[in-house]
């Protein structure tokens, strides 16, 4: 289960680039970067690099879930982070159904490694 949590790392990596671009939003349609919103991007950003550290943690998904309900949650303050959010969120769900997947298929020995 080592390879998922290099997906998991990058996934995370990804969904950071895309949190960071909505900084310019932040600076041009909002009130600036310096606001209340440009600190919950900022946040978030933070947030989601220190979840990559987490990641052999078992209970890292339940933060990165978390994370989730935030950028959610913050649909609020603006818009675009809560459409990434619930993008995301959605990415996060087949990856757990895929890494629960494997680890039924291992379980059972029906994976292409495994056939003798």
């Amino acid at each position: 289960m080592k390879s998922f949590r290099g997906i998991m790392a990058g996934t995370l990596i990804l969904e950071v680039i895309v949190v960071a671009l909505a900084l310019p939003v932040v600076a041009k349609l909002g009130d600036g970067i310096g606001t209340g919103t440009g600190y919950l991007v900022l946040g978030l950003i933070v947030a989601l690099i220190g979840t990559c550290a987490l990641l052999k943690r078992p209970w890292a998904v339940w933060v990165i879930a978390a994370v989730h309900v935030v950028m959610i949650a913050s649909w609020v303050a603006l818009t675009a982070l809560g459409v990434i959010g619930v993008l995301f969120t959605l990415v996060w769900c087949y990856l757990l159904w895929l890494r629960r997947d494997v680890a039924r298929r291992m379980a059972e020995g029906r994976l292409p490694s495994q056939q003798t």
